[in-house]
């Protein structure tokens, strides 16, 4: 099959167009207020404890709510919840928009409110986000849909900042982020939520799960369900588990250990330097996946996790040593590269096994291994690095990385598992 049949396939799919279009304007407002909100939250109060805890106040509520986000996601549709996560953003950015044109000392009681409701409604928009792509493109274009939808986040998150400088200093009228800036910002990315819900509402479901008689199932046990879906399905129940471990034990390091490396290396421009190669990685791992497809098939998918994490293991390991910008860089650029690829696969991997019925709460479960217990490992990396050098914990992470591979490889069945949907899959033993 040629490269271009897919992809000219897919972009002649009105659903995917109208979804690319939402995407692109929503991404980049998201990146409006990541910039602005932790610069507004040091302009009122100078403290960096104030940030860490409007930070909290957004990741908290989304980690704690993203499986009741799943469950009500598959009860509603994912158009419907993610339709209406963009309207509780685009109010509660409007308020704050608002609030600072009005007056320019914003209370810190109503920031720390405002931080904790765009963090709910994040946890009904990203199940919902994740879930409706199976519904609106044919599953042979999921991997090519995933890569394009990924990888134009990922270069949103490198020119989305830029965007929000110039913003910042519009609004401002050159004078640096003033509350006029900021408030040009958080009402530009309120509008970016009605504009995308707008897109979202051209999409139209093709494969939306047939509707029951039955009274719909309590909340909580449309929760449960999904973790049994999960447990009972034997090749996700090992990948789970396997991302669970390798979550909780390496997954935030990399988010303490990459800034410690950057102050080591003299700065915050060292930092902006590393992070881009790994954004630069990432989007060259996605760009392959998503023009490969399914015909890279050396290795199961099971082991291709595995060899993955075994390399990201191996890469790791040298950048505590790394005595000069370039020695950080390359392997930065490498480990991105890897992730980037597999992130396609997997998520092509867990929407082509889910009925479309389950997939809210899959998606649930899947992001909150990452939003739930990587920060843990973070706070316990800050903790481990007064105890060890920054040296150390990259070589010993990097061996945890390549043992835990080594072990689920050698130990279970992981490396069975194929990439074929649930119907076409033997259950490995």
């Amino acid at each position: 099959m040629s490269t271009g049949k897919p992809r000219s396939a897919l972009m002649g799919n009105l659903n995917f167009r109208w979804l690319l279009r939402g995407g692109a304007i929503s991404m980049l407002g998201d990146q409006l207020t990541m910039i602005a909100l932790p610069w507004l939250v040091l302009s009122l109060t100078g403290d960096p404890l104030a940030l860490g805890l409007s930070i909290a106040l957004m990741s908290i509520p989304r980690a704690v709510f993203i499986l009741l986000g799943g469950a009500l996601v598959d009860r509603h549709s994912p158009k419907r919840v993610l339709m209406l996560s963009k309207y509780a953003n685009a109010a509660l950015l409007a308020l704050l928009a608002s609030a600072l044109l009005l007056d320019r000392h914003v209370p810190l009681a109503l920031l720390y409110a405002l931080a904790f409701g765009l963090g709910l409604a994040q946890a009904f928009g990203i199940p919902a986000g994740t879930s409706i792509l199976p519904q609106a493109v044919p599953a042979e274009h999921l991997q090519a849909a995933n890569g394009m939808l990924m990888g134009l986040r990922q270069l949103s998150m490198l020119a989305g900042p830029l965007l929000a400088a110039g913003v910042l200093a519009l609004g401002s009228g050159g004078a640096g982020a003033e509350p006029a800036g900021l408030a040009l910002a958080f009402g530009l990315d309120a509008a970016s939520f009605l504009l995308s819900a707008w897109t979202l509402s051209r999409v139209a479901l093709i494969a939306a799960p047939a509707a029951s008689t039955a009274a719909p199932e309590p909340v909580l046990r449309a929760v449960g369900a999904g973790l049994r879906m999960v447990w009972d399905d034997q090749p996700m129940r090992l990948c789970f588990i396997y991302w669970g471990v390798v979550a909780l034990f390496i997954g935030g390091a990399m988010q303490v250990a990459v800034p410690v490396l950057a102050g080591a290396l003299h700065g915050a421009s060292t930092l902006g330097l590393l992070m881009g190669a790994n954004g630069a990685g990432t989007l060259l791992g996605m760009g392959i996946a998503a023009k490969a497809g399914d015909r890279i098939t050396l290795l199961t998918f099971g082991s291709t996790i595995l060899a993955a994490d075994a390399l990201v293991g191996l890469l790791v390991m040298p950048l505590g040593a790394a005595g000069t910008l370039w020695q950080a860089v390359l392997p930065m650029l490498a480990i991105g590269a890897v992730s980037g690829y597999m992130q396609i696969g997997v998520f092509t991997w867990i929407q082509r096994r889910v009925a479309p019925a389950m997939m809210g709460r899959a998606m649930s479960i899947f992001m909150f291994i990452f939003m739930g217990l990587a920060p843990l490992s973070a706070a316990g990396t800050g903790w481990l690095l007064t105890l060890i050098s920054l040296s150390q914990l990259f070589v010993g992470g990097g061996i945890i990385l390549v043992v835990f591979a080594a072990l689920a490889w050698l130990l279970t069945p992981m490396r069975a598992i194929t990439a074929a949907p649930l119907n076409d899959t033997p259950q490995p033993h």
